[in-house]
């Protein structure tokens, strides 16, 4: 039978209940406080086993209280549960010592869960947590899902393990794998990133690891590699499903040894990076299919997680609307707002493109619509827009494509009347007309980058480097 005795603050007197509750019938004894106040002089005076309590209470922040408890205390663990269900709510608690974070509304089994966990783990003084720029906020999220993740991120922000980041294109895997460097212990080192997909991959072991001068006809000097860029940091391994098998070897023996050797080197290079890594492809199928390395896999998949597609959080949908609306504002863009009607849309379309299509649509709706009120009638007509030619289309001619373009940007112009759009049209509208027009090459081409750079009439390492900037999925399917 637990035993122990747990100290509750929470100004909710129905939550202080609920807690009292199930933790006695766990075999706790459990003291209540609605107050800061007088859960410090609990900790001050030596009394209790665990402390749960809430963030903001009508004294005190507990973020506040929370470093003069570990300072005193240092072995006593700290469950903070708070209403605001944000990636800083759970990264603050983590680097003021906290034991573990909790949202409201939480899983009372899981608590008393958790409580057990705290109770029966060897005492020890917590490391040394770095501070953390709570102005910036990278994901956006409050729906279930999303606290899941943040839980996991801000118990891994002082570790090295390896982390496999497994989602379809446009959850954002990459800005997961930027939180956990920005709020990790090598925030300090480089942050550097290499999209497998988008190497040649005859180049890809020397993009990885360098070459020495003469390694290869072209070597004309020695070049580092990315892992000697990341030095110190961490290297992002982006489309990790998509790395040529003889690659994956040389990778494998790094996780193992600890060292490299370049492209055409014979000394040993001792790596200091962390590894993440991220996939939208099956890669337990892969590896059935023979094209993915089991051993390598084991490596890598040290610490799976799992980014929801949009779809699956649409309860998210208005917090990332408003997120993208200031960030377009921020960036020079007119200030926008969007009513009920046009949100309730949002959130029941599918998001085929995840986090990245609602990001593309608000910079549309921001910097093509003069109305400061995005109603539901625009978003049917964005959302209703024809989709890039499929494979068996023939695409637009020319001419019309010109013509479309002309009637949209005439009546974007009309809408300001004697006034003018904000500064920056040019590349604004740019970026929104080159993503669907490479898209629907690529599509014409059924993938095939030479052909479509052909077609589009632009250098074929030029289209490259525009579908990995632009972070354009290329799909390529066979007549």
């Amino acid at each position: 039978m637990p035993t122990g005795t747990i100290l509750v603050a929470d100004d909710d007197a129905a939550i202080r209940t609920v807690l009292n509750q199930a933790l006695s019938r766990a075999g706790y004894d459990v003291r209540l406080t609605g107050n800061a106040t007088t859960l410090w002089r609990w900790v001050a005076q030596g009394d209790g086993d665990l402390v749960i309590t809430d963030v903001v209470m009508p004294d005190e922040n507990a973020f506040d209280l929370l470093p003069r408890m570990k300072k005193l205390r240092p072995d006593l663990p700290v469950v903070v549960m708070s209403a605001q269900n944000t990636f800083m709510t759970a990264i603050k608690a983590s680097e003021r010592g906290a034991y573990d974070y909790l949202p409201k509304p939480f899983d009372l089994k899981e608590l008393v869960a958790i409580v057990g966990r705290a109770l029966s783990e060897p005492k020890g003084k917590p490391g040394k947590a770095l501070p953390v720029d709570t102005d910036m906020i990278p994901l956006v999220g409050r729906s279930p899902a999303m606290q899941d993740i943040y839980r996991v991120l801000a118990r891994l922000m002082q570790t090295d393990l390896t982390v496999m980041i497994v989602g379809e294109s446009g959850t954002g895997k990459e800005l997961v794998a930027r939180a956990l460097h920005d709020y990790g212990k090598r925030r300090n080192g480089p942050f550097v990133a290499i999209n497998m997909a988008a190497i040649p991959r005859d180049l890809i072991e020397s993009e990885l690891f360098g070459h020495e001068k003469g390694a290869f006809t072209g070597a004309q000097s020695r070049n580092p590699g990315r892992f000697e860029q990341a030095e110190g940091g961490t290297l992002f391994l982006d489309e990790i499903g998509d790395m040529p098998m003889e690659a994956q070897t040389r990778l494998l023996r790094v996780l193992q040894q600890g060292e490299y050797t370049t492209v055409g080197g014979r000394t040993p290079i001792k790596a200091d990076v962390r590894i993440v890594a991220a996939t939208n492809k099956d890669l337990r199928q892969q590896i059935q299919q023979g094209m993915f390395r089991e051993d390598l896999f084991f490596r890598l998949n040290v610490v799976p997680l799992r980014l929801p597609p949009l779809r699956e959080r649409s309860d998210d949908v208005p917090d990332l609307v408003r997120h993208f609306f200031a960030q377009a504002e921020r960036e020079g863009l007119p200030s926008k707002q969007i009513d009920q009607a046009a949100l309730e849309k949002l959130k029941r379309y599918r998001w085929p493109g995840n986090v990245r299509e609602l990001e593309n649509l608000i910079r549309r709706l921001t910097a093509l619509y003069p109305q400061e009120i995005i109603t539901a009638a625009i978003i049917d007509n964005e959302l209703s827009t024809p989709e890039p030619a499929l494979a068996s289309e023939e695409p637009r001619d020319d001419e019309t494509l010109m013509a479309s373009v002309e009637r949209h940007m005439g009546a974007y112009f009309k809408g300001f009347g004697d006034d003018l759009p904000p500064p920056g049209l040019y590349h604004r509208v740019l970026r929104e007309v080159e993503i669907p027009l490479i898209s629907a090459a690529l599509a014409a081409t059924r993938g095939n980058q030479i052909k479509a750079a052909d077609l589009l009439g632009v250098n074929r390492n030029t289209l490259r480097k525009k579908v990995r900037d632009l972070d354009i999925q290329v799909i390529r399917t066979s007549r």
